[in-house]
């Protein structure tokens, strides 16, 4: 069985690219929290906290509520 990889064995570019990751999906987590608590309920398409929690699940979670969870408004 192939050994696991350690950080240090990474390359740079391979660092780089799994901070980034990291990067934008606690971003877009942070954003759906915030915009799921300062919307107005009658804005958002389902329960407030069955969002919250699915806003959880890496990159599909927040990118959802984004694409579903919100009411068009205006």
């Amino acid at each position: 069985m192939p050994q696991r990889k350690q950080w240090r064995d990474l390359t740079t570019r391979q660092q780089t690219a799994i901070q980034f990751a990291a990067a934008l999906q606690f971003a877009l987590l942070a954003a759906a929290l915030w915009d799921i608590w300062h919307r107005p309920v009658d804005e958002i398409n389902g329960d407030r906290r069955l969002w919250t929690m699915a806003s959880f699940v890496n990159f599909v979670g927040p990118l959802s509520y984004f694409l579903f969870g919100r009411k068009d408004c205006c």
